[in-house]
């Protein structure tokens, strides 16, 4: 079996949580692309079997929140399930609107502490939590859009942001913040979209049973934006190079009619890439 399963990630519960849920109920090699933090819910694509080997390149698709940030005061952790500090005076919406420009684009961010990046062979949390501050470094990262949405409480905002892969959304609320000249964290986050996937067609992880989880599950070539390609030449199943007219690039292949996997054409020379079936 292979696919995926839209998965709408309740808050609470965290990712591999709901990996392991996907396992268990599937019995199929799973994965997710792309984890949102415990408190956060949403857009929670699961991939199963051979659709595992897609990682790289849904990882890098472009992701929507919406998010709400307080300001006023922040936490260690920058979500709501750390420890607060006091400090600041809340925007207006005037002055958040005139600096929301200054993060939209591709600019340097730093992670929080409380993160799952790798620092010295360990999780930067894992340091945090015991009391040491982990040496992080900035990455660059791209938010096409970040729009304010409206006040959600004397201390609340809400927005609605479009990023590109390794952008943390409790750092913007911290960032922008800053930029205020107070301080700030991450209330509530939802996510709306990742790539292709949304919110519209995820499905609660309480309503998949093992009866009716393969009516949820999505094929894999469905959600791959390649031409597709028939082919009855079985030394592209055997790791092969067959000459090709093709334009150079990624293919679907269909093999007998059957969806097989990847293919990439370089050069006047094709050859299956990815084994996807």
């Amino acid at each position: 079996m292979t696919g995926f399963l839209n998965i709408d990630k309740p808050s609470g519960k965290s990712s591999a949580y709901i990996v392991n849920f996907v396992k268990r109920l599937t019995g199929c090699a799973c994965g997710h692309f792309g984890t949102l933090d415990p408190f956060a819910s949403g857009v929670l694509p699961v991939g199963l079997g051979n659709a595992n080997r897609l990682f790289d390149y849904f990882l890098t698709k472009k992701k929507t929140y919406i998010a709400r940030f307080y300001f006023g005061a922040t936490t260690d952790t920058l979500d709501p399930e750390g420890t607060m500090t006091m400090g600041g005076e809340v925007p207006t919406e005037g002055e958040i609107r005139n600096i929301l420009p200054k993060f939209v684009g591709t600019f340097e961010q730093m992670p929080p502490a409380y993160s799952a990046k790798s620092v010295g062979g360990r999780r930067s949390y894992e340091l945090a939590r015991r009391g040491e501050a982990p040496t992080l470094s900035s990455k660059r990262v791209t938010v096409e859009r970040f729009d304010l949405l409206g006040q959600t409480g004397v201390h609340e905002f809400e927005f609605e942001i479009t990023c590109g892969a390794g952008t943390y959304i409790r750092a913007l609320a911290r960032d922008l913040a800053e930029g205020l000249g107070t301080l700030g964290y991450c209330t509530a986050l939802r996510r709306t979209a990742s790539g292709i996937f949304t919110a519209e067609t995820a499905v609660p992880p309480e309503k998949l049973t093992p009866e009716n989880w393969r009516d949820y599950l999505i094929k894999t070539d469905s959600v791959l934006p390649f031409s597709a390609i028939f082919s009855e030449d079985k030394r592209l199943l055997q790791g092969q190079k067959v000459e090709t007219e093709l334009q150079d690039g990624l293919y679907k292949l269909y093999f007998a009619g059957e969806f097989y996997g990847l293919a990439r054409a370089a050069g006047g020379l094709l050859k299956a890439e990815k084994k996807l079936c």
